[in-house]
């Protein structure tokens, strides 16, 4: 059985001092999803494609429906980021499948244990450790559904002395945040230099990276990308670091390893990027605007026509998915695409 990470940690601190943020988040995610799937209600979350198969549908036919009126380019490849069990993937690709568009699905993943469930469900898929190794040739069809919330943040932090990188050390023997040494001063956006003292500017360089790769990939060789996630479409000052555990919040520095963390990701800089690298932006938007202009509610009446006894359930599903006080306003979907492409559905 390996050490726990919280000893690990501790090791590290004692013998090198306070280690960042980023480098906290990074391996405490690393031990935690190769470890176990986190889904499903014996887990410690439900993502939307859990949650109902019009989630996956929908996303489905947006990319069939882009893909037809881009003049259905061949080859095309499905590719999903962190595709959890494959589920999302299953769904999609059925709904695409209807339309002409028939494609192989490329998955990136890292995790061990939700491989195994994605070739329950994919044994054709082709599985990739990063975006280096995806096809370079023919267009691609991105979905990330809670990918770049997981990634390290780096976080920096108003002290009196000035603005230092926020660490985490040991303090009466527990993992605890603290303010750095190093001076961060030229680090921060001039919009911020004046920022109140405990101000705290959290980036994402991981996301920004995934991002600009996929940027360049569309506008490379065409497609279109959809990222999905909890987040906010205009910056804002704070720490959004948090962890979920057997669907509760809980402490992210009481047990480094054994409980999901993330935090919110910043549209706008991802927004920016990718039109810095010759993609199209073609919104961000509420995940429940963006489905209901879909047409989910149009599918759930269907779905409970065919099958009556399951009414209740598929309008819970229906509300936790768009619901402005459940799913719906909290997460967002930014849209991408190469610039020769058309713009999507609900944008």
């Amino acid at each position: 059985m390996s050490e726990p990470l919280r000893r690990v940690f501790e090791r590290l601190i004692e013998n090198t001092g306070p280690v960042s943020i980023a480098h906290y988040m990074a391996e405490s995610n690393a031990r935690y999803y190769d470890s176990r799937d986190p889904l499903g209600r014996d887990g410690d979350f439900v993502t939307a494609p859990e949650i109902s198969q019009m989630f996956g549908e929908l996303l489905g036919l947006w990319l069939a429906d882009l893909w037809m009126r881009a003049g259905r380019p061949a080859p095309v490849h499905y590719v999903e980021l962190g595709p959890g069990r494959g589920t999302l993937a299953r769904d999609a690709l059925k709904a695409a499948r209807r339309f002409g568009l028939e494609t192989r699905p490329h998955f990136v993943e890292a995790s061990t244990a939700l491989k195994a469930a994605q070739l329950e469900l994919h044994p054709d898929a082709v599985w990739h450790a990063d975006l280096s190794t995806l096809p370079t040739s023919g267009a691609l069809l991105i979905v990330a559904n809670e990918f770049l919330d997981a990634l390290p943040v780096r976080q920096i932090v108003r002290a009196a002395a000035g603005w230092r990188e926020r660490m985490v050390g040991l303090v009466d023997g527990a993992l605890t945040p603290v303010v750095g040494a190093r001076p961060m001063d030229a680090a921060v956006p001039s919009a911020y230099a004046d920022a109140p003292e405990g101000a705290i500017i959290e980036t994402c360089p991981a996301a920004a990276a995934v991002v600009y790769e996929v940027a360049g990939r569309l506008a490379a060789q065409g497609g279109a990308a959809l990222f999905i996630d909890y987040g906010h479409a205009e910056p804002r000052l704070g720490s959004t670091l948090q962890a979920v555990r057997a669907h509760r919040m809980v402490d992210p520095f009481a047990a480094p390893g054994e409980a999901d963390l993330t935090a919110h990701v910043d549209f706008a800089a991802l927004a920016a990027i990718a039109q810095s690298r010759g993609a199209r932006w073609l919104g961000t938007v509420e995940q429940g605007r963006f489905l209901r202009l879909l047409g989910i509610e149009a599918r759930a009446e269907a779905l409970i026509a065919s099958a009556p006894d399951q009414a209740e359930a598929v309008l819970a599903a229906r509300d936790r998915l768009i619901g402005e006080g459940q799913m719906g306003a909290l997460f967002k979907v930014m849209g991408l695409a190469a610039a020769e492409w058309p713009d999507g559905a609900g944008f």
